[in-house]
């Protein structure tokens, strides 16, 4: 029997929400979690905007868990290191569309939509061999991610 999809959010009784998930994305789950901590509490349209920016290089993400080894960003204001995680941001902009289309099905004000709740986890491993030389081989694993987005109105 299959496991029913669970949000680690659990609405209020009058709460009107929203939801949208992502799963097995091929993605970063450490990218994932540093985007996820940026857009949380954040307007849909300005996280949307945001999310644009870093796909466009506009706009950095700053890195505060992930950081060892990420070079300084001097557009980036209270944080010294941050990325551009282009792959990780596309995946979640398009969960997040899914969640805004979601809204609208559900009736709610678009205009007045809050991210309540946005997390990253990490899936399974996708695991995989690359031949090597003299018969022996490397593993060769992909990471994946589970990307969940509750909106509510504010």
């Amino acid at each position: 029997m299959a496991k029913k999809n669970t949000y680690s959010y659990q609405p209020k009784a009058d709460e009107k929400i929203a939801k949208a998930a992502g799963h097995s994305l091929k993605i970063s789950p450490k990218h994932s979690v540093e985007i996820c901590r940026t857009i949380r509490n954040m307007y849909l349209e300005d996280a949307k905007a945001f999310l644009e920016d870093v796909i466009a290089k506009k706009t950095v993400v700053p890195f505060k868990r992930h950081n060892k080894k990420v070079g300084h960003r001097s557009d980036l204001k209270g944080w010294p290191s941050g990325r551009y995680p282009v792959k990780a941001a596309a995946a979640i902009l398009k969960v997040l569309e899914n969640a805004e289309a979601n809204a609208e099905n559900e009736e709610l004000d678009v205009e007045n939509l809050k991210l309540v709740h946005v997390c990253a986890n990490r899936g399974v491993i996708i695991r995989g061999w690359t031949p090597r030389a003299f018969g022996r081989a490397s593993p060769s694993n992909t990471p994946t991610t589970h990307i969940q987005i509750v909106l509510g109105e504010a």
